[in-house]
């Protein structure tokens, strides 16, 4: 019977996208952002519920600190009052979209840019208009181009303590987003190969991996269902050292 409840609760986690009521297993006031959106007071919001746990775990540092962040993918706006909300006044939210009816959506505290994120040469027009970002989140058009082209452009430009965020890269297995299960070129392939970038410090063989930028502007990847956070600080090389008293 447990093992039974237990499968349920975790079918609602992970069931698709929808503006059904609350599930029990997310009650109120234990993350803001869930109880925002399940008691949303404005514009349309469409996520995926679990996401909101992986949120709150890397976005609750920046609150009150008044941060730049930047989504991809506007829709119809809700979650930029969301960001708001969550991370209080001060913040700046830039939101980046294909469509330019989302410029409707734009106040004194958020800019919204029209774009195809795909575009290398509109993202470099992005780093020139927003100097600082402190979030960037990927929920844009998902496809496989467009996911790599965004990191490889904006992911440096992101501060040395900031975050980096691609939602919905279970996209990586849909061929009609350009995916296929470890097919050559998709965001989740892409993602796989900055783990061994991650560890670019240990490697024997330079002609193949070496310690490169990403290695020492990235403190941590997290790999979650459809997520992937990376967490940037500035690394120096590892040291290793030898304390206390020998034992033999």
């Amino acid at each position: 019977m447990l093992g039974r409840l237990l499968s349920d609760v975790l079918r609602q986690l992970t069931a698709e996208k929808r503006t059904s009521p609350r599930p029990e297993a997310q009650l109120p006031g234990e993350n803001p952002l869930a109880e925002y959106f399940f008691n949303n007071p404005g514009r349309l919001i469409h996520k995926w519920h679990h996401y909101f746990d992986i949120y709150h775990r890397h976005f609750a540092r920046f609150r009150g600190r008044s941060p730049v962040v930047v989504e991809i993918g506007v829709f119809h706006g809700g979650s930029l009052q969301m960001w708001h909300h969550y991370f209080g006044p001060g913040t700046r939210v830039v939101g980046i979209d294909i469509d330019p009816r989302c410029r409707s959506f734009e106040d004194e505290a958020t800019t919204i840019l029209i774009g195809d994120q795909g575009d290398r040469r509109f993202l470099a027009e992005v780093r020139g208009r927003v100097p600082h970002i402190d979030i960037l989140i990927d929920d844009g058009g998902h496809a496989m181009a467009q996911q790599i082209a965004t990191f490889e452009e904006l992911y440096p430009h992101v501060q040395p303590d900031g975050i980096y965020l691609c939602e919905d890269i279970h996209t990586s297995f849909m061929p009609e987003f350009g995916g296929g299960h470890r097919r050559e070129g998709t965001f989740l392939e892409y993602g796989k190969a900055l783990v061994d970038r991650l560890y670019g410090w240990y490697s024997r063989d330079h002609t193949v991996l070496t310690a490169d930028e990403f290695t020492r502007a990235t403190y941590a990847l997290h790999f979650y269902d459809s997520v992937l956070v990376i967490e940037k600080s500035p690394k120096a090389p590892p040291q290793t050292s030898l304390t206390g008293t020998p034992s033999f």
